[in-house]
């Protein structure tokens, strides 16, 4: 339906016309000119990005027939607008209907109180995650990030009715499918949104579903394809809602599909973007707690960066197991002051060990520090990240898969990143890995050669 924009009456019919199409959609266009009233400004630039100007008010003024002093509404025109009353009226009436609803469902509308209005979520949450992450901790199991974020998944939906999953065409890629999962297109009342290829589509709805409320909204992609959904997602951190991104295929360990879908410079975007908690876990166990962190954090949107390829479970205590929360910690340490301090995260937490090991037979003190959320570390206490990053340790390396230039602010003049500064190849992923400097032997000389 097209209409003239500035005719009101135009507008109202073409609304009560789609009103009374039941059947499919109705799309209402409505033709305008920039600057409409203005005389000798309307229908160009000018009137965009600048104020008119006193002359051009005044003419527009007169040009509209608006007498009226500024932030003055005659009373006609606040009366047809004042909905104070109706809308009193009309919440009144809804309340009485949830009483009524609550009286002949009182399970329900406990659920829909907890779920929309309290937004709280269920008080066995807290234990059960909690029961999972130890559960990981003590099987160790060795498998890719992204099959222990389905495990996650799986654990967590079973505790969260509210859970609305998705993916962009690529769940059985993203791993984000459920034994629970019910897609919206067999079921109405599903739990899972089969997102078709439109990353930027899909994350918006996420922020609409996000916004209504009542859900823990979760959809996936590749990471490298977060572009195509970059304004939805800063969107979403701008607005303060919750959604959890889910990025699969996080670097170019993901292999032959070459440069166009590995991640190089994506991961600093995600960080560095206000109000967006970012984390890049190394194994079951950091999945789980970033799972159970982005369920939890309810006032804002958490990205969570999986890997394709499997990784090793790593070795910890249960102090370890609990300082993972913080958004980095010791992951192997030394006796006495570092020689030098090893920072990783994801996949490259594993090399960071072994590039100890072989450093420590050289005779140097190591420390390794796993930081799968830079975001919650920066927010620890001066005290903390002072016994993680002690600031007279100053010969540092990080190393992780992605761009070298985000890691400055944690190595210093004095450190050094094992990471990338160009884009990656077509190549199976442990041969690219080898190729770009994730060796031991890389490690090794780059720490000596500080």
């Amino acid at each position: 339906i097209c209409v003239d924009g500035h005719d009101p009456q135009a507008i109202t019919h073409a609304i009560e016309e789609a009103k009374s199409v039941t059947d499919k959609p109705s799309m209402i266009c409505c033709k305008t000119i920039i600057g409409f009233g203005s005389p000798n400004k309307s229908g160009t630039h000018d009137c965009h990005g600048a104020p008119l100007g006193d002359d051009e008010i005044a003419a527009t003024r007169e040009f509209l027939n608006w007498s009226h002093a500024p932030f003055d509404i005659p009373s006609d025109i606040y009366e047809q607008w004042d909905r104070k009353e109706k809308g009193q009226a009309s919440q009144v009436s809804w309340n009485d209907k949830f009483a009524a609803y609550k009286a002949a469902h009182p399970g329900l509308a406990s659920e829909y109180e907890r779920r929309v209005i309290k937004g709280e979520l269920p008080a066995e949450f807290e234990e059960k995650a909690n029961a999972f992450i130890q559960q990981c901790h003590e099987s160790s199991e060795n498998i890719a990030s992204r099959k222990a974020s389905q495990n996650a998944i799986e654990a967590f939906g079973s505790v969260l009715p509210e859970m609305l999953g998705g993916s962009a065409d690529l769940a059985g890629s993203n791993l984000t499918l459920w034994s629970g999962s019910k897609g919206i297109q067999e079921d109405a009342a599903g739990n899972y949104i089969f997102y078709g290829v439109r990353e930027f589509g899909m994350s918006s709805i996420m922020n609409g579903i996000s916004l209504h409320g009542g859900f823990v909204n979760y959809g996936a992609t590749f990471m490298m394809f977060m572009e195509y959904a970059r304004n939805a997602v800063r969107m979403s951190a701008l607005m303060g809602i919750q959604n959890i991104f889910v990025y699969t295929h996080d670097s170019i360990g993901q292999g032959e599909d070459g440069p166009t879908h590995q991640p190089i410079e994506q991961l600093t975007n995600l960080r560095t973007t206000p109000n967006l908690t970012t984390w890049r876990p190394c194994d079951a166990t950091e999945s789980a707690v970033a799972w159970k962190s982005a369920v939890q954090n309810q006032k804002a949107p958490t990205a969570l960066i999986f890997s394709r390829q499997g990784l090793p479970a790593m070795s910890r205590t249960q102090t370890q197991v609990s300082d993972i929360e913080k958004g980095a910690y010791i992951l192997v340490d030394c006796a006495g002051t570092p020689d030098v301090i090893l920072i990783a995260t994801g996949s490259e937490v594993a090399l960071a060990v072994n590039a100890a090991t072989a450093l420590t037979e050289q005779g140097k003190q190591v420390r390794v520090v796993s930081m799968p959320s830079t975001n919650i570390f920066d927010k620890q206490s001066k005290d903390y990240k002072e016994a993680i990053l002690p600031l007279s340790v100053t010969k540092r390396v990080a190393i992780e898969a992605a761009h070298v230039d985000f890691w400055a602010k944690y190595v210093g003049l004095s450190g050094a990143v094992v990471g990338m500064t160009t884009f990656g190849e077509s190549a199976p992923g442990n041969v690219l890995l080898e190729h770009f400097g994730f060796t031991v032997d890389n490690v090794v000389n780059t720490v000596n050669e500080l």
